[in-house]
């Protein structure tokens, strides 16, 4: 006799390519949402959620060009005096976990509601905006 396949139980089978399709068909969705005027609370999280991503990764992109910064001002001073880059990548790390729980607390005003996930974001990106500020303040130095 031969082996026999194993095969998952249909209901299985059927679960996994739903979920698939679902999964499809929501990214397709989420293209079409018009964040300037969502409509409801799924589209208005989706906005809060990308408008994060789209400040964190400006945030990445200004913090490289604040640490090229210091790394240059550690090169024109004397051995005893350096310490810019590092104390700028220890306030970074310090300030992700900051903004992360404090954004954490902010959401408890609709816990377990689904309006929490979008307060989340929304902080984020609130706080990785006025992130970026600083940095960008950093960068300029004092005119010198």
């Amino acid at each position: 006799m031969k082996d026999a396949i194993k095969r998952p139980p249909f209901h299985l089978a059927f679960g996994t390519v739903f979920l698939i399709a679902a999964e499809i068909g929501s990214a397709s969705a989420q293209q079409n949402i018009d964040c300037g005027y969502p409509i409801n609370q799924n589209e208005m999280t989706y906005c809060a959620e990308k408008g994060w991503h789209e400040a964190d990764a400006e945030l990445n992109a200004v913090y490289k060009d604040a640490m090229a910064r210091m790394r240059e001002m550690d090169s024109y001073l004397d051995a005893s005096l350096k310490g810019a880059a590092d104390a700028l990548k220890e306030a970074q790390r310090a300030w992700i976990p900051y903004r992360d729980k404090a954004c954490a607390s902010y959401g408890f005003q609709a816990r377990g509601g689904t309006m929490e996930p979008m307060l989340i974001y929304g902080c984020m990106a609130t706080m990785t905006r006025a992130r970026i500020e600083e940095l960008k303040d950093l960068i300029g130095g004092l005119g010198n």
